[in-house]
């Protein structure tokens, strides 16, 4: 009867030893991931002359194990590189690393991007040249682009179309993608910055800098362009969040002076940073983040850009959408577009014009307008003035015009020094784009005593459209 079972007894220990073996190969290949360097102060000034810049390759094969990746492990027949020159290929390239760790954030953001396309992503790793003292990383990055230039000639060997690049530079890493793209004649296919720095570089030629000319589109997001970032467009269409400069959400630093002279500290600046979270949140789709072109973000927040007419009426929005979704031939260059954000992810928010249009008034008066959902409130208030009957202003609210349930007019204000009676001629609530064309909601002639709120139900309309 041993006899019988010695078969079972011999495909148990095949499948144990098999497991034994998987389990080594599988030991094997996660001692093989790689990741990005860290470096310290005293290695920075044995090894400054070196840049050692390194490249890593993610793909949906390995999101989670990044292999090292070279023009060896291109031609290595013994082990099989994950990178398929029939894919497009995004490039990533981080910035400056004040204290010499290597950027969190890499891996997160190559995810977003495999999740959102099945593509080759190449993780550009300077850290070694990227760290400390900023003067002297400006001088490193245009010799990191000739590297990069480098494996970009190797993988066109392979089959790889320069159309089918996609540099994602975030910081300083933004003028190594631009200064690549110079290299190459602006023949790459795309480069998106990330809150592209601004220190020794806003006044700099486009040569030196990020321009529409280094790749055949350009996009930028710009959030910190008082400080770290560049203030200035940089691309075909350049995204100002909330005027570029102040994230809803980022607390304001009372060194934020001091900061400016010592870029150490630029990397735990959330403003700076706002732009990469943002872009991320753009990948995973959650909600469209739509810009409307603008000179200034003054008059977008006045009201008067409403439309995306210079695109021929579709909206640029922010995230892997062709040419972001610019339909129109040629593409119009440095173009400003603006938007409000919310201050967590996904930072979708909608844009809602009040227009509102009240008789002359003896004095100044101040009104206080709140829109109300059935589980929040949003205030706003404008300033009256004797001399102007007619206001607009653009306000972000979490939620769609539709869904919005009732208007309050409050008349505030000093009793002595403020206007007593506001007649209000009309008030119109609008949404900014008007991706349905919704007719506004709008409510005509009005007093608004002081201390005595007034407000109207809306009946609503989401879902006849």
């Amino acid at each position: 009867m041993a006899w019988e079972h010695q078969p079972v007894l011999l495909c148990v220990l095949m499948v144990y030893v098999t497991s034994l073996v998987v389990g080594a190969e599988q030991r094997q290949d996660d001692d093989e991931c790689a990741d990005l360097n860290n470096t310290t102060w005293q290695e920075y000034r044995q090894q400054r002359a070196k840049l050692q810049v390194q490249y890593l390759l993610l793909t949906r094969a390995n999101v989670d194990c990044a292999r090292a990746f070279d023009q060896e492990s291109l031609t290595d027949a013994q082990k099989p590189s994950y990178f398929n020159a029939s894919r497009p290929t995004k490039v990533i390239i981080h910035g400056y690393r004040a204290l010499g760790s290597k950027p969190s954030w890499v891996k997160e953001l190559a995810r977003a991007l495999l999740g959102a396309q099945d593509v080759n992503v190449v993780v550009v790793d300077w850290v070694y040249g990227a760290s400390f003292a900023y003067n002297l990383v400006v001088e490193n990055y245009k010799e990191v682009a000739v590297q990069i230039s480098v494996l970009i000639n190797q993988l066109q060997t392979h089959g790889c179309r320069l159309e089918s690049f996609h540099f994602i530079g975030v910081s300083l890493g933004a003028h190594v993608a631009g200064f690549v793209g110079t290299l190459f004649e602006g023949k790459i296919g795309r480069i998106t910055a990330l809150d592209p720095a601004g220190p020794m570089f806003k006044g700099a030629d486009t040569f030196d800098r990020l321009d529409p000319s280094d790749a055949q589109f350009v996009d930028a997001i710009h959030t910190d362009s008082d400080y770290f970032g560049i203030s200035i467009p940089v691309g075909h269409v350049d995204f100002f969040l909330n005027g570029g400069k102040d994230q809803t959400g980022c607390a304001r630093s009372r060194f934020a002076s001091i900061l400016v002279y010592f870029p150490v500290y630029g990397y735990v600046i959330c403003d700076h940073m706002r732009a990469l979270h943002v872009y991320m949140s753009a990948l995973n789709g959650s909600c469209p983040l739509v810009g409307i072109p603008c000179s200034s973000y003054e008059d977008f927040l006045k009201g008067r850009c409403v439309d995306c007419d210079v695109f021929k009426g579709a909206c640029p929005r922010i995230g892997l959408s062709e040419n972001s979704g610019i339909a129109i031939s040629p593409i119009p260059k440095e173009q400003k577009l603006f938007l409000l954000t919310s201050s967590s992810p996904p930072f979708c928010a909608h844009h809602i014009l009040l227009e509102m249009e009240v008789s002359p008034l003896d004095k100044s008066a101040e009104v206080e307008v709140t829109l109300r959902t059935e589980n929040l409130g949003k205030e706003q208030r404008l300033r009256l003035q004797t001399d102007t009957t007619v206001y607009r202003t653009v306000m972000a609210y979490s939620v769609a015009l539709c869904e919005i349930y009732s208007i309050e007019l409050k008349n505030t204000g000093a009793r002595f020094y403020r206007q007593g009676d506001v007649h209000v001629k009309s008030v119109c609530l609008s949404e900014l784009p008007s991706l349905r064309r919704e007719e506004p909601l709008c409510v005509n002639n009005i007093n608004i005593r002081r201390g005595a709120p007034w407000s109207h139900d809306f009946v609503q309309v989401c879902g006849l459209f």
